[in-house]
Order: structure tokens, then C-alpha cells, then sequence
């Protein structure tokens, strides 16, 4: 269909060197496009959704966004309440989507709507749905503290009609489809947020050299360059646990709890490292001339979307209480 067929480690080293864009907005960006809206339309969508979609996307020829949250539903997958009632041979989609990445320039959405009336996590399907469509509300573009260079739309469905062709794979099954779709999300983001705070640290290392307090380099306080140390340190701990995971996942292993491990601690790393190097940085630090302040707004998400930390903390323990016991 237009890609090069390799495994989903080629998709980390590709999040890694996108790091280097100096925003986060881009990456995050190319990364709903190439793996936060395409995998289940890649592992489960037809022949000819494929062609219609896939392709055109993966060439770059049409922009995709990824309609899964709500303003009452954001890390609560289960708790959407758009519904796309199937009529004849179309779905009739009513609702809404919000904090959508890309949506006010997308072509086509994947769609997590609710088709049924049975239990929250087997009554989703997801849809490719162009947005071209009569009835699709492009509200307004969200004002954002960070990510300022990315379009964030608010979005409401009013009796859009889309045929039931479009569906990816079976009715009922969208919500297991996006969870798979979700670790790939996550990987992605921890790949791109390590370049960015390596970034982040060793520009922090090149200021406090030559900034000078007290007729002495900030860098040269003990506790400054300890502490950039350790967060250096932390970096390459949660470096090899992004690998570990990537390699699992590529031997076709569910990873879903390090990858929820690695999200949480690539938050709060990035939390971390951005704090304490805008600080060591000082008045210059809180302007808007220098990268650690914009990193300090847009690696803010990382904590929050694609599922929070606390979601992540939810996740991790789930998997744990399933380990069998001495």
C-alpha cells in the first residue's frame, strides 16, 4: 500500500530523529498520521479501504485525525457517547470529538463510535469517516498552553451519513482495535520525548558553562551538574525501556504494561527535566526566546493525552494483580 514494510522499531527510530524538530507539534503530528490513526485500518481494515484511505495517507496525499475522545470521555475509552446507528447500507453518526489533533486540516478521521446497546468495551466500532461529509462541524481550534503548533479541533457529528463499508474490520470490536492502536501511540511519544530532553539537558549543560553568578559558571555548583547528572541518568533508564519494549512488541509480544510503564515515566521525566532546567536557566529561562521554556509547555501532554498518568498507573496495576503469587 505505499510503505516500505518494515517492523515497528523503524517507526521508533523515525519518532527518535523527529525529536530533533525543535517543537513538539510536528512530531506529534507525523505521529497521528503514521501510527496513531493508520495501525487498525492497516491490521484490520479491507482491501479496498485500504486503497482508499491508506494509501493516500501514507503517501502523504491526505491528512488524518483520530476521533476518540470526548469532553466527558477522555481517558475513559468506554465511556464515548457518539453513536453511529446503521441504516441500510450507511451509518448515521451523531455526537462529537474533541481535543482532535489535525482536525481542523483532516481529510478523514478514524472514528470510535458506539453501534450497539451492548456492554461498553464490545458495542464500538471504528469507522473511516471522510470529513468532507454533510453535517460534520469543524467548531472551533482549541487554544492550547503548549503544542501551540498543531491544530486541536473541537468536532460535532449531526446525521452524518457514511456507508457501512467504511467500517474497519468487525462491528463491535473498536475498542479492543484502538487499544492495540493505543501502545503504538504511546511508543511513539516516549521515542520522541527522549531526543527532545536530551535536547533539553545538554543545551541547559552549554548555558550554566557560561553563565556566570557570583563570578562563578552556575555549572560549576555541585548540585547544579550533580543533578543534571542524574537526570541524564534517568534519561537512558527510560531509553532502555522503550527498546525492551519495542523488541517485545516486534516478536508479536503484548506489551501493553510497559508500554504503560514507559508513557508514565516518560511524563513525568519530561515534567522533571524541563522544570529543573528552565530553573537552572533563571529569568531567562521564563521567556519565550529560549527552547527549555517551550519544552516546559509542550511536553506538558505527555502526562495527559493518549491516556494519563494515572491511566497508566490504572493499566500497570491490572497487570500486576494477573502475576501469580509465592
Amino acid at each position: 500500500y505505499g510503505g516500505m514494510g518494515l517492523d515497528f522499531s523503524y517507526n521508533i527510530a523515525v519518532a527518535e530523529e523527529l525529536g530533533n524538530i525543535r517543537c513538539g507539534g510536528i512530531p506529534m503530528a507525523i505521529g497521528v498520521q503514521a501510527g496513531m490513526t493508520t495501525p487498525a485500518l492497516t491490521r484490520f481494515g479491507s482491501d479496498e479501504l485500504k486503497k482508499q484511505f491508506l494509501v493516500p495517507t501514507i503517501a502523504g496525499d491526505l491528512v488524518a485525525c483520530l476521533g476518540i475522545s470526548e469532553a466527558g470521555a477522555g481517558s475513559d475509552v468506554a465511556n464515548i457517547k457518539t453513536t453511529a446507528v446503521k441504516k441500510g447500507d450507511e451509518y448515521v453518526i451523531n455526537g462529537g470529538k474533541m481535543w482532535t489533533t489535525s482536525g481542523c486540516q483532516a481529510d478523514w478521521m478514524c472514528l470510535l463510535a458506539n453501534t450497539s446497546e451492548g456492554p461498553p468495551h464490545r458495542n464500538k466500532s471504528l469507522i473511516c469517516l471522510p470529513m468532507n461529509l454533510p453535517g460534520i462541524h469543524v467548531a472551533k481550534k482549541i487554544d492550547k498552553l503548549g503544542m501551540r503548533s498543531s491544530d486541536t479541533a473541537q468536532i460535532f457529528f449531526e446525521d452524518v451519513r457514511v456507508p457501512s463499508k467504511n467500517l474497519i474490520g468487525e462491528e463491535g470490536k473498536g475498542f479492543t482495535y484502538q487499544m492495540l492502536q493505543f501502545q503504538e501511540e504511546r511508543l511513539w511519544g516516549v521515542a520522541t520525548v527522549l531526543t527532545q530532553l536530551e535536547t533539553v539537558i545538554q543545551e541547559t549543560i552549554d548555558y550554566t558553562r557560561q553563565r556566570k553568578v557570583f563570578d562563578q559558571s552556575v555549572l560549576h555548583n555541585q548540585a547544579v551538574h550533580f543533578h543534571l547528572a542524574e537526570l541524564a541518568t534517568e534519561v537512558e533508564l527510560l531509553r532502555s525501556l522503550l527498546y525492551r519494549t519495542v523488541a517485545l512488541y516486534v516478536e508479536g509480544n503484548d506489551v501493553t504494561k510497559f508500554a504503560s510503564m514507559a508513557k508514565l515515566k516518560a511524563g513525568r521525566l519530561a515534567r522533571e527535566v524541563t522544570d529543573s532546567c528552565l530553573q537552572f536557566w533563571g529569568g531567562m529561562g521564563f521567556t519565550s526566546e529560549v527552547l527549555v521554556s517551550r519544552f516546559y509547555r509542550d511536553l506538558r501532554l505527555m502526562s495527559i493525552g493518549g491516556g494519563t498518568d494515572e491511566t497508566m498507573l490504572s493499566i500497570i496495576c491490572k497487570y500486576m494483580e494477573t502475576l501469580p503469587t509465592k
